[in-house]
């Protein structure tokens, strides 16, 4: 793409003005005299909100130590006893509970178990109806 041979002198003047605007410096360095350091100090306000952020991080920390996961058959059992204490768990209690990985305990929860997505009994689990016929 070429500009028209009549408008190539305006266009090489338009070319050199905008290499030498961008050329210079827009930024200037400015010496403060008398200076007794109020300006770098923080404003009260500051110091408040990095001590909340710090705060805020640490409660997300998770255990350093890892779960071990259990034999099938034996953590089967150990949730049905679960189920007989109390109807219906939410997954946070039964990792506490447990102490099991928590993608293990959902591949068990899945089989055993309904989640509940409606109702007085929203984001638990029960048993399957087959299976509390079992333990009744």
């Amino acid at each position: 793409m070429r500009p028209h041979d009549e408008n190539i002198e305006n266009y090489g003047k338009l070319c050199r003005e905008r290499t030498n605007k961008s050329m210079n410096k827009s930024r200037q360095i400015q010496v403060i005299d008398n200076d007794n350091g109020t300006h770098m100090r923080p404003m009260p306000g500051m110091i408040i909100a990095a001590v909340f952020n710090e705060k805020k991080k640490a409660p997300a920390k998770t255990s350093d130590t890892k779960r071990t996961r259990r034999d099938r058959g034996e953590m089967e059992d150990i949730m049905f006893k679960l189920f007989e204490r109390q109807s219906n768990w939410t997954l946070r209690q039964l990792i506490q509970e447990t102490d099991q990985p928590e993608q293990f305990l959902k591949d068990i929860l899945k089989d055993l178990c309904i989640y509940n997505n409606k109702g007085t009994n929203q984001g638990t689990y029960e048993l399957k109806p087959e299976y509390k016929k079992a333990t009744d």
